[in-house]
Parts: structure tokens; sequence; C-alpha cells
């Protein structure tokens, strides 16, 4: 992050598979959330887990996870498209985890 900027970063968690089935997390910084649910889109990624935002100057941080899948099957909704095969993991489970915080179960 450039010095003094006063700005959210995002950050996005990929899953990657190594051959022997050994997953490891990896941390990609993105300036905007367009441009991450632009690459998010596009496949970019390979098995999404979560997306944070933060914002150094103002001290604050963020799961922003929900809203990104909402917001992508909105614009799949809209442009009426199925969610793209390498998101809907991520899509599904970030639903799942909103209906169990809603209806305030454990599970």
């Amino acid at each position: 992050m450039p010095y003094g900027a006063d700005q959210t970063m995002y950050l996005v968690a990929d899953k990657l598979c190594d051959r022997g089935g050994v997953y490891r997390e990896i941390e990609v910084e993105r300036t905007d959330l367009e441009t991450v649910i632009t690459d998010l889109m596009s496949g970019q990624f390979n098995d999404p887990m979560r997306v944070l935002a933060f914002n150094t100057l103002e001290h604050w941080s963020k799961d922003i996870s929900e809203e990104v899948a909402s917001e992508i099957q909105t614009c799949c909704d809209i442009n009426g498209d199925e969610v793209p095969e390498h998101l809907q993991e991520f899509v599904q489970r970030q639903r799942n985890h909103h209906y169990r915080g809603a209806s305030g179960g454990a599970g």
C-alpha cells in the first residue's frame, strides 16, 4: 500500500491444490472492489475462500466475503447467467454462512 494512502485495499484468500492434495492459502492485494469482482468472475482465482477489506489509515478490517458472493450472484442473475463453476462453492458457502448467522443456529 502506498505510504499515506487513505484507500481501502482488498485481499483474496485463494486455496490452491498441489499435486499431493495439500492446500495452501495465498493472498493477492487489489485496490478496488470492482477489480476484485471482475477478477473473481474471470477465473483469476482457483478456489476463493474469503475476501477481506482493510484500511490501515482508518484502522479497520472486515471480512466482506458474503457481500462479494451476493454481488456475484446478483450480477449473474441480472445477466441471466449461472454462477461460474469456479465460484459456485464460494457463493454457496457464503450463502450458507449467511443463513446460519441469520437464524442464530450453531449447526
